[in-house]
């Protein structure tokens, strides 16, 4: 059975290679090699060698394990944190129904009192 694999676009194949590095680089400011984040998360070579190249094909949870291990795993929760475009949309949206109520309460209060002249002769 052929295993399934993610299709990831250039650019953000770029994010990922940028993940692996910042990954490297907190490792050596930490002076641990690979072969000592491999014991500690319990992670192959190979695997852990995807991981600091970026490489798609490894899970999200392989590169929480490795982040945990360097005491950066409080730094995934942070993604999508601030999501400064879905606030532009919801603001629309909440923007929109602001001025369907007002031009409703507009239109309530523009209602002109006309007396019927059914009951005159």
């Amino acid at each position: 059975m052929p295993t399934r694999s993610a299709v990831v676009f250039p650019k953000d194949l770029k994010v990922l290679k940028t993940l692996g590095e910042n990954i490297l680089l907190a490792m050596k400011r930490r002076k641990i090699t690979q072969t000592q984040l491999s014991e500690r998360t319990g992670l192959s070579m190979p695997t852990l060698r995807n991981i600091l190249r970026g490489e798609p094909s490894v899970s999200m949870g392989h590169y929480l394990v490795v982040l945990s291990s360097l005491g950066l795993a409080s730094d995934l929760a942070k993604v999508a944190l601030d999501d400064e475009f879905g606030r532009k949309l919801q603001d629309i949206e909440l923007l929109k129904t602001t001025n369907k109520a007002s031009i409703k309460s507009k239109n309530a209060s523009t209602v002109v009192y006309r007396p019927s002249t059914e009951g005159r002769r």
